[in-house]
């Protein structure tokens, strides 16, 4: 018996005020890695704060391990099994890296005998074991952000959510984040990775969506979004200049599952 997806959507609508930034998606994300590429603007950030139930749908659908997400009960018990990091995550300055990621394990109630192996685990998968005692305000822009992975993945969530998290990072830790994302997948992890880093989705994600206008105008592999380059696009790969054509025809294309 097939389990229900991680997520699933149907006609989801989201905005601020009056202005509508999402429209009518339908989206579904089983374990594995999934890249959400698009321009700024998009809805990339509005399609992921409302994933992790930090903004209730304006309308449509959502639904979460196969439960709608409805009540403060719903949401509350989602999110036990969700690891999500913000373009711009909040911190106590004053924390350790450990502390921090400790919190976030309490946050999302992993259980107490768990939290401290799972803490140290996080830190391990992101490189930082060496530097838990450290505080907080005294991590690089690069390690800030391998400590906000690490508060996402602590307590082996079902689903993570990703925003731009390798902004900051070096080639090499770009690297290693890719085989962090191959893990998760092989430990059976729905992720969802919005970036502007076309190379990290060729890289590490099985599936790739673009979205532009609020709306998504491809679905596919990352093979498929290559394979529909025009000559004449710009881009220095092939999956680049799939994407840049996908944008520019402003269609839905492809037709691989999401």
């Amino acid at each position: 018996m097939q389990l229900a997806p991680a997520v699933r959507t149907v006609s989801l609508a989201q905005g601020y005020g009056d202005r509508r930034i999402i429209e009518n998606l339908d989206l579904s994300l089983r374990p594995g890695v999934t890249g959400l590429l698009g321009p700024n603007g998009a809805g990339k950030t509005t399609l992921l704060r409302t994933l992790a139930t930090i903004a209730p749908p304006r309308s449509g659908t959502l639904e979460l391990f196969g439960e709608p997400a409805r009540t403060e009960r719903d949401v509350r018990r989602a999110r036990r099994r969700i690891g999500y990091l913000p373009q711009e995550f909040g911190y106590y300055p004053g924390f350790s890296v450990a502390d921090f990621v400790h919190y976030c394990a309490w946050l999302r109630e992993v259980p107490r005998a768990r939290a401290v192996p799972e803490t140290e685990r996080a830190l391990a998968a992101v490189g930082l074991a060496d530097r838990a005692r450290d505080r907080m305000k005294s991590l690089s822009g690069g390690m800030l952000r391998r400590a906000g992975i690490a508060a996402a993945i602590v307590g082996s969530p079902s689903l993570v959510l990703l925003d731009e998290p390798t902004v900051g990072l070096d080639p090499a830790q770009r690297l290693d984040f890719r085989d962090l994302l191959r893990s998760l997948a092989r430990d059976g992890a729905a992720v969802l990775l919005s970036t502007h880093l076309v190379e990290d989705v060729g890289a590490a994600c099985e599936t790739v969506l673009v979205l532009a206008d609020g709306r998504f105008v491809h679905r596919g592999t990352p093979g498929e979004l290559a394979g529909l380059a025009a000559p004449a696009a710009p881009g220095d790969s092939p999956l680049e200049r799939g994407y840049m054509t996908v944008l520019g025809r402003g269609a839905t294309t492809g037709s691989a599952p999401c």
